[in-house]
């Protein structure tokens, strides 16, 4: 029993560090986009500006786009909208919640970076095809709920939708340089909801 406590008490300690080691990268991440913009972002700056070791980045991150997708990710995050009783309010909640998202510092760079990093010879597609689907999969559900319930067309283009929700404030963050607000949220609803609405 006593073994098993010490290696209980030893294995403890390793979570937070990798947690603080995650953290420090992601943030050095962000940091370095918002300050210089990507071509400051080498796997050496970051690991300067977060205090770890190339090894611990290359373990978690073997590629420079593996760390651009987790930055981006660690500042977007994952949407979980509760079922609303209307397509429309729930797909509000989506496009606030990343219109918050996009408002922070540094988000407008690091995008402009994720999407240019997907055109570059060398990427894989298959990140960053994953990384969309992630991106907008709670705006397809959000859609895909409303036909169940019978708000949203059986035959609506959700695909479509899906994308036009996502890349509405993309465009407008990243393309016209101007930050998303609650009167680019409403037309969206608005247009998408006038698209699909049953």
């Amino acid at each position: 029993m006593a073994d098993d406590q010490g290696r209980g008490t030893r294995r403890g300690p390793g979570r937070p560090r990798q947690e603080h080691v995650t953290r420090a990268v992601l943030d050095a991440v962000v940091e370095l986009v918002a300050e210089s913009g990507m071509a400051a972002l080498t796997m050496d700056a970051v690991a300067a500006r977060a205090g770890v070791s190339k090894p611990a980045m290359y373990r978690r991150w073997p590629t420079k786009q593996d760390l651009v997708i987790a930055a981006a990710e660690s500042r977007i995050g994952p949407l979980n909208v509760p079922d609303m009783g209307d397509f429309r309010a729930e797909l509000r909640a989506v496009l606030t919640a990343r219109m918050t998202a996009y408002r922070q510092p540094g988000i407008a760079r690091l995008l402009a970076g994720v999407i240019g990093a997907a055109a570059e010879q060398d990427m894989v597609p298959e990140g960053y095809g994953a990384y969309t689907a992630r991106v907008t999969s709670e705006t397809r559900h959000v859609l895909e709920r409303g036909v169940t319930r019978g708000d949203v067309r059986p035959d609506a283009d959700l695909s479509t939708a899906t994308t036009l929700v996502a890349s509405s404030l993309v465009f407008r963050l990243v393309a016209e340089q101007r930050l998303p607000d609650e009167a680019l949220v409403d037309s969206v609803v608005d247009l998408v909801g006038r698209a699909v609405a049953s």
